[in-house]
C-alpha cells in the first residue's frame, strides 16, 4: 500500500471517483487532490519551503495527472516538475488518466521518464489491481 497519491483533475466528480475507488481498494493511505497543475506545484513548494525541518511531510509516490484543465494543464505541469527546481519529488511515478488517448499525447509522454503510464479515465478498482502489480518491487 502507498503512503500519498496526488490526483490532479478539474472535474470534482473524478476527484470524489478517485478517493473513493482508491480508499476502497486500500491502494493508498491518502489521497489527496489539486485542481490545476498550478495547485499542484504549489502543494510541492509548501512541502518544499514552509515544513519546519522537525516536521517530516509526506511526499507522493504516485500521481494521477488529467491533461486538459484550465490553469495549468497536465503537460505545463509536467515541464515545471521534471525541471531541478522539483528534484526531490521526482521519485514520485505519474500515470496520465485521461479522457481521451490520443496517439500524439502519448508520443509526448515517452518523453519524460516519470510517466509510467497514460490510461483512460476513470479509474476503476480492475486499474488500480494493474497499477499494483506494476509497481510494486
Amino acid at each position: 500500500m502507498l503512503e500519498q497519491i496526488l490526483c490532479i483533475d478539474d472535474d470534482p466528480i473524478t476527484l470524489m471517483l478517485c478517493k473513493k475507488v482508491i480508499s476502497k481498494s486500500s491502494f493508498s493511505k491518502e489521497v489527496i487532490t489539486a485542481q490545476n497543475g498550478e495547485e499542484a506545484l504549489h502543494h510541492f513548494n509548501n512541502l518544499k519551503y514552509h515544513n519546519s525541518k522537525n516536521t517530516v511531510s509526506k511526499k507522493p509516490e504516485l500521481i494521477f495527472l488529467d491533461l486538459n484543465m484550465p490553469v495549468m494543464g497536465g503537460w505545463e505541469f509536467l515541464d515545471h516538475f521534471t525541471s531541478s527546481d522539483y528534484d526531490e519529488f521526482n521519485n514520485a511515478n505519474v500515470i496520465v488518466l485521461s479522457s481521451t488517448i490520443d496517439p500524439e499525447d502519448l508520443a509526448k509522454a515517452k518523453k519524460y521518464p516519470i510517466i509510467i503510464d497514460f490510461l483512460s479515465k476513470p479509474i476503476t478498482q480492475p486499474m488500480l489491481e494493474y497499477l499494483k502489480k506494476k509497481i510494486e518491487p
